[in-house]
């Protein structure tokens, strides 16, 4: 039960970093903020599909948290540097 209060603090923690570092990028406008509007709609139904296949073969609903937070945390990353 603690196992997955934190990942799925963490992971509220985590996406809250990564909206505002996209919300900076959105809001500059131009073709890479058109680029990053795509990109995340298109992570986010590839994120879908990923966590109902993990679903569908038996993972834990903490190891698909995790491997969300993966996915969050690697968007932080490269926003950041942009």
């Amino acid at each position: 039960m603690f196992k997955m209060f934190y990942e799925l603090s963490m992971l509220a923690a985590e996406a809250q970093h990564a909206i505002w570092l996209r919300t900076i990028k959105l809001s500059a406008g131009g073709s890479a903020a058109d680029r990053e509007a795509e990109l995340m709609v298109a992570e986010k139904f590839a994120a879908a599909h990923q966590a109902f296949a993990s679903l569908a073969t038996g993972t834990s609903p903490v190891g698909i948290v995790r491997a969300y937070r993966s996915k969050v945390r690697s968007n932080v990353r490269r926003l950041s540097r942009s």
